[in-house]
């Protein structure tokens, strides 16, 4: 007879080794892409290689979603990250050719791994116990930490490791990424047996034809909380998205040569992605403590401040440091407590759909954002990226007071009756 709860400790254990190789893969890749696309094509539409990847991984959640519904969290898992190691090595075949279409070709699959770190956190929850649904979930997005703080620093390593074989120093990194994600898909495909998403019910069997996306859209416009946990993260992705992914592009503007310019990028982004992993159990820790709309509330304040931190710093380092490692913060926790929010509101049959409509909703935010944010630094700054950013976080801060208003007001007119 299966157990659970050994089940659950093993997928556990498991999900954080891989997350830290893929951290590593995915980070080596993001830490140089809106770079290598500002080479080959111009600074305007070098926000579109943030967007391709963004783009990538939305609408990756669509087969994603319908392979656990069907066979479960192992294959969904794996081609995601397999995906995205084909995408990494067409960037490097563009980058020999200067191919601008293959280069965000490449981007828009190499968006297959973070779909499919998205869908591992879903992994982590599928048989936690329901007071520790939060700490779980952000045990696995903590352990992306590990590898994602390293991989800004090793792109500075491996983007000259490749330069006796032709390969340009923006672009080495990316085969690099390539066998870590492609290592990371095949741990999994050969060890997470058994599948936490059939043991749980939500995959497989009669669950495969419960209802898809359209079904789950409805579900989650109906009910409050799963409306409220969907906006969280995608408001979160939407800002953190738009400011990171000219940063890198702000830093080259200060003039200095390529490989100086990776290792302060490599710097900030390492606080960043810190911000955005390092304390994730402390924000599962409040989740489940204060609850989820506390913490959600707490994310956004904490992106409004990071807008001010980055958004005055000029060329100054370590204030976009802390500017960008407050933004992590921010999206850990409007990700942690919106995920699990989603994740408790739904039915278990829809529990994958709903999950996955959520992941594809923060995909087109963050896209939107990515596209827009290499526009607006073209045409006017940086500070008015993070000024438009802020905008956004502050009509998140109306969004969640109104919501508990209403939530009030409900509850209050059901007592009365």
């Amino acid at each position: 007879m299966l157990d659970p709860s050994r089940i659950q400790r093993r997928t556990l254990r498991l999900l954080f080794v891989t997350q830290i190789i893929s951290g590593i893969g995915v980070a080596t890749g993001s830490t140089v892409g809106a770079l290598l696309a500002a080479d080959l094509a111009r600074v305007g539409v070098s926000g579109l290689a943030g967007s391709a990847v963004v783009v990538g991984a939305a609408l990756f959640a669509l087969p994603a979603t319908a392979i656990v519904r069907r066979r479960g969290r192992r294959p969904s898992l794996a081609a995601g990250y397999f995906v995205a190691s084909v995408g990494a090595l067409l960037v490097v075949v563009a980058a020999l050719r200067a191919s601008i279409p293959l280069l965000f070709a490449g981007f828009f699959l190499f968006g297959g791994a973070t779909a499919a770190n998205l869908q591992a956190r879903y992994a982590a929850v599928d048989l936690a116990p329901a007071p520790l649904r939060g700490r779980h979930l952000s045990f696995i997005v903590w352990a992306t930490t590990l590898g994602a703080i390293a991989g800004p620093q090793f792109a500075a390593f491996s983007g000259t490791a490749l330069v006796g074989y032709g390969v340009p120093t923006l672009a080495a990194p990316f085969f690099f990424s390539a066998l870590l994600l492609a290592s990371a898909g095949l741990g999994l495909l050969i060890f997470l047996r058994p599948d936490p998403a059939i043991v749980a019910g939500t995959a497989g069997g009669r669950s495969a034809g419960t209802g898809g996306m359209v079904r789950a859209l409805e579900v989650v416009l109906a009910r409050a909380p799963a409306t409220l946990g969907v906006s969280a993260m995608a408001i979160g992705q939407l800002v953190m998205s738009g400011v990171m992914a000219m940063t890198p592009v702000h830093i080259k503007s200060a003039g200095h040569d390529a490989a100086h310019t990776l290792r302060i990028v490599g710097v900030v982004l390492s606080f960043h992605i810190a911000g955005m992993y390092a304390f994730a159990p402390l924000m599962g820790w409040l989740t489940d403590r204060l609850g989820r709309r506390p913490v959600i509330f707490l994310g956004v304040v904490l992106l409004l401040g990071a807008c001010g931190l980055a958004g005055t710093a000029g060329h100054d380092s370590a204030q976009l440091a802390a500017g960008l490692m407050v933004l992590g913060l921010g999206w850990s926790a409007s990700t942690v407590a919106g995920a699990t929010l989603v994740s408790e509101s739904v039915p278990a049959e829809l529990r994958a759909s709903a999950q996955g409509l959520s992941d594809l909703i923060m995909g087109l935010a963050g896209a939107t954002a990515g596209a827009l944010s290499g526009a607006i630094v073209s045409l006017w700054s940086y500070a008015t990226l993070t000024l438009v950013a802020a905008v956004a976080s502050v009509l998140m801060v109306v969004w969640v007071a109104l919501f508990r208003l209403r939530q009030q007001a409900f509850e209050h007119s059901r007592g009365a009756s």
